[in-house]
């Protein structure tokens, strides 16, 4: 049997300061557990080098920014610890983007689901194209966004949260992404969010670190208990996915989209 694919983490900072952090799985860049941890790793080491000053997450591809939770991997769930671990993966990545000291900019080149949702949600700044749809599918699957929930709230709001989870085989358009603001720029094209990209990622990386540091700080108030809240929602959805009706529901949805 060969070994399972869990994708790739790539970290590159060029001369100006700039961080890249860029993911790739082959499943729509869906997120295994190697994945995460690979992710949270990096994101760990661009923001404590004294090189970085500004970071940028990515994903390959030009169709799907990421299709959050491996469905691959959840099916091979067997017990609540083990459960808990793999969403507890999701509140590491979450967690190295709250607690890092530099500014992190999302690039959003195509559609989010669940998990991708929480990662741009996460971020400081979302640039995306139109074609970066948003959807929260969890609830279709028989669990719920529990561990991204803080994040997504935090950027678009209780209702708009609400329609998205309740809405759960509904994609919501980047438009709408914006509008509720977990997108802050939408471009037509993936070129013309690149050139977005370089030029904001420049100006900021001009800047003063310790302003830069100050405003990270200021961005971030009030979730300080994030890491004992996210582990409790992680415990959540590893009971969750044990179910019969999860189970069947991830048979069903593997082949299919999501």
């Amino acid at each position: 049997m060969s070994a399972p694919d869990n994708g790739n983490v790539t970290l590159h900072i060029n001369d100006n300061g700039i961080a890249t952090i860029s993911f790739y799985h082959q499943a729509q860049n869906s997120l295994p557990t190697a994945l995460l941890d690979d992710l949270t790793a990096k994101i760990n080491q661009a923001g404590h080098d004294s090189q970085t000053r500004v970071i940028i997450i990515k994903s390959e591809g030009d169709r799907t920014f990421c299709a959050g939770a491996s469905f691959d991997e959840l099916l091979q769930i067997k017990d609540k610890q083990t459960g808990a671990e793999f969403f507890s993966g999701f509140a590491r990545v979450i967690n190295a983007c709250r607690k890092s000291p530099k500014i992190i900019i999302a690039r959003i080149q195509g559609k989010a689901v669940g998990g991708g949702v929480g990662l741009a949600a996460a971020a400081d700044y979302c640039l995306a194209t139109e074609a970066a749809s948003i959807k929260l599918s969890e609830l279709a699957i028989g669990i719920g966004p529990f561990v991204i929930s803080p994040a997504v709230i935090r950027k678009i709001g209780l209702p708009a949260f609400s329609q998205l989870t309740i809405r759960a085989v509904d994609f919501q358009s980047a438009q709408w992404a914006m509008e509720k603001g977990l997108y802050n720029e939408v471009y037509p094209d993936i070129a013309a969010l690149d050139d977005a990209i370089v030029a904001l990622t420049e100006k900021l990386a001009s800047y003063h670190p310790e302003a830069l540091n100050g405003l990270k700080e200021i961005l971030w108030e009030g979730t300080a208990d994030w890491d004992e809240v996210l582990n409790h929602r992680a415990a959540i959805s590893g009971a969750l996915v044990l179910s019969e009706f999860t189970q069947q529901a991830l048979k069903g949805f593997l082949g299919g989209k999501r």
